[in-house]
């Protein structure tokens, strides 16, 4: 069984997350087997599908929360937040 392991992150990019870094995320999500959402508001995306990420706005200064479960959820969740924080 596998646990739901999060960590919130704030989105220092001047440009938010726009299409660029997007697809770049999904590129590192995608090298995880862990399922990998983001929350942000209301709104649960799914950090492998471009057309889930680009579907709500993600501006300068939101602060997401990132979720990761499955067979190498810790991982997964340090790449995406790394990620995240380097934009």
């Amino acid at each position: 069984m596998f646990l739901v392991v999060r960590e919130r992150v704030r989105i220092e990019n001047e440009n938010g997350l726009h299409l660029r870094p997007a697809g770049r995320l999904v590129t590192e999500a995608n090298k995880c087997s862990s399922h990998v959402m983001m929350i942000n508001g209301e709104h649960t995306m799914n950090c492998k599908s471009l057309m889930s990420l680009l579907a709500f706005p993600v501006c300068p200064g939101d602060e997401v929360t990132v979720e990761c479960y499955g067979e190498d959820e810790d991982q997964a969740l340090k790449r995406i937040v790394a990620f995240l924080k380097a934009l």
